[in-house]
């Protein structure tokens, strides 16, 4: 029994609590260390994180760095069914930079307007409608 007498905190758990508000020789009286007036002295008188009194934060005025995805995006060049009309036989990304209808690779071919004949069209990438269009129009579609 005589060891709960000697139970104590181990050594830096406990921390010295302020007493504010205790007269003036506790070195916290009067203002509690609060200082004089002034938004920080008020009761609720707090600022959130970063805010700088309404002016422009730091955060905001600095420029901006680190990782952004749109760099490594895959960007297609978009080409429509009504631009394949002007083209015959068997279209490539090579004929169609010929035609100077795309100036960069991967393309994608999408379903905007008409086909009116049957074309075997090799791209990188087709939408669903474009698909459906050249194969109703008898064509072929072959992904790259």
């Amino acid at each position: 029994m005589s060891l709960l007498g000697t139970l104590a905190p181990a050594a830096g758990a406990k921390h010295y609590q302020k007493r504010l508000g205790r007269g003036r020789g506790s070195g916290l009286g009067q203002t509690a260390g609060k200082g004089h007036k002034g938004q920080l002295a008020r009761s609720g008188g707090k600022v959130r994180r970063g805010f700088e009194g309404g002016q422009t934060p730091l955060s905001r005025r600095l420029p901006k760095f680190g990782f952004n995805n749109t760099t490594f995006e895959t960007k297609y060049s978009v080409i429509n069914l009504a631009d394949l009309n002007k083209l015959s036989g068997e279209i490539t990304p090579e004929s169609l930079k010929k035609a100077g209808l795309v100036h960069h690779f991967p393309v994608k071919i999408l379903g905007n307007g008409k086909i009116e004949k049957a074309l075997v069209v090799k791209a990188h990438k087709f939408s669903e409608t474009a698909k459906k269009a050249i194969e109703q129009a008898g064509g072929k579609t072959e992904v790259i």
